[in-house]
């Protein structure tokens, strides 16, 4: 199939201005000024996007695909994730994680839902493990997973500074870095240690320990949650001073005037204040995981669910509120990710990338979605569903 769609303004992340995008199958095959792409003889799927701007798909690096939590007992085990929540939200490639329950949870099953979701038209990756060590594995370690099963990109969302993780030690932290590190380089893929951080008091310390002791580089580890607390995102600064990532929960807001949670609007205020290296952050939603509130005691006070669309809706605001302009917000939302976990053929618009790409209108609301070249949303309309979905079939 060959689509052009016509008169958009690029930003691939960097704004190209008013571009033709053509797309040959799973690949953008040119993008070129408006009017110069000669097409005969051939079907094409023609869009006009005048008006609109075109960004790349966005990447969602922690998405709890088979549904996270579980922490007040079975009832709470969250739902999982659908291929219409995923589109509707922008997102063309996500990766999937295990989160506190690696016992009803599991890897197997996992990798079934990444390949499910992948045959319904986005891109998938998952991470080996849960909240603890030992890891979860498919083949009985984090090294052969990742050389051995393509989807395997890293090992997490691995726990710390947590009450919910296995408290592990900094040698155990340090063999599992290493894990991550040399099976990443046998198999070819980034080999990402992907750490979920809590509420505890000891922060980044492994990590930063982990850097200063060991000759594992800044870049095997990805530090997520980081605007938990002001404490935490603070050192989450401190980190990217010494060449590390950080990774910013999307639905993660203050509940009241003394909660510590920061916004990730506020979070990335303070970045591009304190930290010019915008492209040392990332955006997740940690969508379909659970979103429980313990009290000092450390009781199960209330629970909800993390939504897909809060990632959507964290770019929507970032950028009405002019905190990023759409060229930086398609760079943390789609190119930094993709650049950090080493997927060449995403998050960018030129030839050879993957046809992965985002329409939106002049009131940055979705107009159409491609993933692979595949038409996932049109003028709005949801076109993707879901074999069991309960809106499937339905305009």
């Amino acid at each position: 199939m060959v689509t052009l769609i016509r008169d958009g303004s690029v930003f691939a992340p960097e704004p190209l201005g008013c571009k033709d995008i053509l797309i040959l199958d799973r690949t953008i095959g040119a993008v070129a000024d408006p009017g110069t792409l000669t097409l005969r003889g051939l079907e094409v799927d023609d869009i006009d996007a005048s008006g609109k701007s075109v960004l790349p798909g966005f990447i969602d690096s922690h998405v709890h695909m088979l549904g996270g939590g579980g922490e007040g007992g079975p009832t709470t085990r969250a739902p999982e994730i659908r291929i219409e929540e995923i589109v509707r939200s922008g997102v063309t490639t996500l990766f999937g994680c295990l989160g506190t329950d690696g016992v009803t949870r599991h890897m197997t099953s996992l990798l079934a839902k990444a390949r499910a979701l992948e045959a319904e038209g986005v891109s998938t990756y998952i991470f080996c493990g849960s909240y603890d060590l030992p890891v979860r594995t498919i083949t009985g370690s984090v090294r052969s997973d990742l050389v051995l099963i393509d989807k395997v990109i890293g090992a997490g969302e691995i726990a710390i500074s947590d009450h919910r993780s296995s408290q592990p030690t900094f040698e155990d932290f340090a063999k599992l870095a290493a894990e991550c590190r040399v099976g990443g380089m046998l198999g070819g893929k980034p080999g990402i240690l992907h750490c979920h951080l809590g509420d505890g008091p000891r922060r980044l310390e492994l990590i930063f320990r982990l850097v200063r002791e060991t000759e594992i580089p800044v870049a095997q580890v990805m530090p997520t949650h980081m605007n938990r607390n002001r404490a935490l995102f603070e050192q989450g600064l401190e980190f990217m001073k010494i060449g590390g990532s950080i990774d910013l929960t999307a639905g993660t807001e203050p509940q009241d005037e003394n909660d510590n949670d920061l916004s990730v609007e506020t979070a990335i205020e303070a970045i591009q204040t304190q930290n010019p290296a915008l492209n040392q952050v990332t955006i997740s939603s940690d969508s379909n995981g659970s979103l429980p509130v313990f009290n000092k005691k450390g009781e199960l006070v209330g629970l909800t669910v993390a939504a897909e669309q809060a990632l959507f809706r964290a770019f929507r605001s970032l950028v009405a509120r002019k905190t990023l302009t759409l060229d930086k917000a398609a760079l943390v939302f789609a190119a930094n990710p993709a650049g950090f976990y080493k997927l060449k053929h995403k998050g960018g618009i030129a030839p050879g990338k993957d046809a992965d790409l985002i329409v939106l209108d002049g009131s940055l609301h979705l107009s159409e979605v491609f993933a692979l070249g595949r038409k996932m949303m049109a003028g709005g309309r949801l076109l993707a569903r879901g074999t069991f979905g309960p809106d499937a079939g339905q305009e």
